[in-house]
This record gives structure tokens, sequence and C-alpha cells, in this order.
């Protein structure tokens, strides 16, 4: 069912955080560290919805049964007050779809799908691969452009094709090019989330509804205050929150986002295990500059 034009406009709330994966110290999912961690953002980081399957959360190294039962086990604790996005995106559209369709099944509320990475598809590529895992479920989903990763932009006259499709709703902006974002935004009615957390404050100058955020592990409840000043018209306070964050904002990106999360997480006494191969733990220096950006952020340790 097409969704309507007040939950198109922030189909997924203001602040979502792109969670890790916990696994256990023998290395395999730990789904009842998944559910506390989902229960903590939620419910301490105020965060309204939840991206699992991410690449924050490891989707290259977890398998397609850990995907679901990633995605049941934080729906189970969690779906009664969020929702929960499911990353699907791949470089493959047959597996995409298998994936989109096996998150429905689990219980998601919506779809996150990157762009295809390494093969650096053509537009027209583009324009049928998120059209084919769109059409393969009733879920929305949200576009993810980060060609820094991928190694492919979403042109802006595709974002603007692919905002036609019912189910296509929003789009996780990684994209670094505002100028472009805008257009979208001027010409569609497209939801964009910033896909960096220091662009968040940026993008809602110019009609962003929000953030997917990494940093928002532990910057979430200040990030949720973020962007109600905004929305409130005080863009004094809201700038306030965005200069005082901005350390960590930046900083959790010194490494691997996922690196330093996890780092940050047990450093809370929130453990949740070590980072799967080609991937290795925070290093010391790498975890001393981290409670330096606590710090700096005003955040305590």
């Amino acid at each position: 069912m097409p969704m309507s034009t007040q939950d198109r406009h922030r189909p997924f709330g203001r602040l979502l955080t792109a969670m890790v994966t916990p696994f256990a110290v023998t290395g395999e999912l730990d789904t009842d560290a998944a559910q506390k961690l989902a229960s903590y953002l939620v419910d301490e980081q105020h965060n309204d919805a939840l991206v699992v399957n991410g690449t924050t959360g490891e989707s290259p190294t977890t398998t397609d049964a850990e995907k679901s039962e990633l995605i049941a086990a934080v729906v189970e604790a969690v779906g009664d007050r969020a929702k929960v996005v499911a990353g699907v995106g791949t470089f493959d559209t047959v597996h995409s779809i298998v994936l989109a369709q096996q998150a429905e099944r689990a219980g998601a509320n919506g779809l996150l799908v990157v762009t295809p990475y390494y093969s650096k598809p053509p537009q027209a590529g583009l324009l049928a691969h998120f059209r084919a895992v769109a059409d393969a479920t009733s879920l929305p989903t949200v576009i993810y452009d980060i060609p820094g990763r991928t190694g492919t932009a979403v042109a802006t006259e595709t974002m603007i094709a692919l905002a036609q499709h019912e189910q296509i709703v929003a789009v996780k902006d990684a994209k670094g090019d505002l100028s472009a974002s805008a257009r979208v935004l001027t010409e569609t009615d497209l939801a964009y989330y910033a896909g960096d957390d220091g662009i968040t404050l940026p993008l809602l100058s110019i009609g962003g509804v929000g953030v997917v955020g990494t940093s928002t592990h532990f910057t979430g409840a200040g990030t949720k205050q973020l962007i109600e000043a905004y929305e409130r018209g005080d863009v004094d306070e809201a700038r306030r929150w965005h200069q005082q964050l901005l350390p960590l904002y930046t900083g959790i990106f010194r490494a691997q986002g996922v690196v330093l999360v996890k780092a940050g997480l047990a450093l809370h006494g929130r453990p949740a295990g070590s980072v799967r191969l080609p991937l290795v733990d925070a290093t010391e220096h790498e975890i001393s500059h981290l409670r330096q950006d606590f710090a700096d952020a005003g955040l305590a340790i």
C-alpha cells in the first residue's frame, strides 16, 4: 500500500542509528546482546528507528541466516516502540531481492539498499537494480548513496526518476554534495536523512528530515535535541548541539565506524564483541583518541 503524504515526509522518524552487530567471544551472533543494545538505543538514546545489517552492522561478513535472525531479535526487542530498517543491498540484484524478501518475513519495517559496489554499474543499471529490489516487497525503501564506498554516485536525474516509485521513499545521503541533494529535495518528495553524522544540521537547512547515524550510539539523545531545536526554529540551539557533538560526529570515523563504536560500547560497559576480519579491533592509540573525543563532546565514559 502506498505511504500517505505525512508518512513519506518522515517515514522512519527523525533519528536512526546504524546499529552494530554484537558477536559473542566465540565469534557467533549474540542475539541477547543485540536486543539489549537495541533497547538502549531506543530507550536511552531516543532513536525512532534502527538500521540493522548495514555496513556498520558488518553485513559483508554476516550470513543470510544471521541477518534474518538479527532482524527478528531486534523486532522482538523494540518493534513495539521503534521501526526496524534492514540493510539488504549487495552488488547482486538477485541476492538483494532474496535478502529483501527475507527481511520482510523477519518483520522489518523498511529496507536500506546501498548502491551496488565494485562493479560500477551505469545509471540505467542503478535504476533497474533499485526498482527491482523495491518491487520485491511491500516495504518502503531507502536508497543509500555513498559513492566514496561504492565507487558510483546515484546521479541527480537517476534519483529524481527513482522518486517516482511508490515504494522508494527516502535517501540516506552520504554523497557529500549538498547542491545535488537540494535539487532532489526541490523536485521530489523523497525524505533525506544524513548519512554522515556531521552533515545533519546542514542537511536539515535544505530540507532534510534527520540522520542515520553512527556516533548516535552515544550522541543520539543530543542529536535528537539538535533536530527538534531546528524544527521549532531555534537555530542557535541546534548549532550549539552541532558544535558540541562535532568532535564525536567526526572522531568516530578515524577508523571504520563499527570499530570505534564497538570500542566505545566496551568503554561504556556495553560490550558488543570484536569485529570480524578483515576488520580489526581498535588500537590503544585509537581508543585514546576516542576517549578524548568523548570528553570534547561533553559526554561521560
